[in-house]
């Protein structure tokens, strides 16, 4: 049960994208169009080579931003900053979510690889201000992404996080092989299930999840 499961946990940890909104929000589909017209202009490629890059660094160091950082010695912070400079106007608040996730005991934190700045305005849209004790961005984790394993130690060694107690809420599932290593409870947060060892427990409907956990 998941109640049972959860019964030692002292610290949730939040992803951000698709995770503490739905993935038909598709702010997403957003952001990589400012990708691409970014990797169009810093590396004077045409649209497909740039779309393939963008595709093709994500698919082997976890994000785009990685892959033009080791590739290409990319500025880190103007590429941020452009590329999550995007429309959040149809994103809806959602009470019971805040209700739900104020109501976990313990500390509560994001970790996204977006930017801490664009995940404050996530949040706000979503009328989660106040719900959680801290947000962590790519940045803190001085750029190194999500799944790999050492920035996931800087951001929890910063943050004071026992592994032990501590659960994680992820839509992408290569994003929880390493909490899942370190002791933590995973939950994969995505329309489908994903069959992997590493994986707890899986939801598409978080609320209600996290309502479990109170009952």
């Amino acid at each position: 049960m998941p109640k049972q499961s959860f019964s030692h946990i002292t610290t949730w940890v939040f992803d951000l994208d698709n995770t503490l909104y739905p993935p038909q929000a598709r702010l997403f589909d957003q952001i990589e169009v400012r990708m691409t017209n970014y990797v169009m202009t810093a590396l004077g490629v045409d649209r497909p080579q740039a779309d393939h890059l963008r595709q093709d660094y994500w698919a082997r160091y976890g994000t785009t931003l990685t892959g033009l950082m080791r590739e290409h010695d990319l500025d880190p912070a103007p590429y941020l900053k452009d590329v999550h400079d995007i429309s959040l106007d149809h994103l809806e608040a959602d009470g019971l979510l805040a209700s739900h996730i104020k109501s976990l005991p313990g500390r509560r934190i994001v970790y996204t690889n977006g930017t801490a700045p664009y995940a404050e305005r996530v949040l706000a849209a979503r009328g989660l201000e106040g719900a959680f004790d801290a947000i962590y961005g790519v940045e803190h984790a001085n750029f190194l992404p999500k799944p790999e394993r050492a920035a996931f130690e800087t951001i929890f060694a910063q943050d004071g996080v026992n592994t032990e107690t501590a659960a994680m809420f992820e839509d992408d599932p290569r994003n929880l092989q390493a909490p899942h290593e370190m002791g933590m409870r995973t939950v994969h947060v995505a329309p489908d299930p994903h069959d992997a060892d590493h994986i707890h427990f899986h939801t598409d409907d978080l609320p209600t999840f996290l309502s479990k956990l109170r009952d």
